[in-house]
């Protein structure tokens, strides 16, 4: 009877005792995608609309003409434009606001 109670006292002890062992399972979030490159209509618009709203608004600063941006032939008329790249809406779009930007760091040649 004592070797009985000894045994189950030892059983329970390593029952209890290596529960807290268990192998838990581990889920990681997956990785992030890999990084997408702009369509060439886009990264068409945005290198033409950012390097005519530098020049245009370095032009501006120098000759004393306040800041507008929305006034310039360049803006409006958005040159560069290729229909081999895809439709102009888009472009244009993509150009002005890359002017935009560009603009105000020609303006304030930041």
């Amino acid at each position: 009877m004592k070797r009985f109670s000894v045994s189950v006292f030892f059983l329970s002890a390593a029952i209890l005792f290596s529960s807290g062992c268990a192998q838990r399972t581990y889920y990681a979030a997956p990785p992030p995608p890999p990084p997408t490159q702009a369509p060439p209509l886009v990264g068409e618009a945005e290198h033409n609309g950012f390097r005519a709203g530098v020049d245009d608004g370095a032009r501006d600063a120098v000759n004393g003409f306040g800041y507008h941006p929305k006034h310039d032939r360049n803006f409006h008329d958005t040159p560069g434009y290729d229909p081999r790249l895809g439709p102009y809406g888009p472009y244009q779009s993509y150009f002005r606001s890359a002017y935009l930007r560009g603009y105000d760091k020609g303006f304030y040649r930041r």
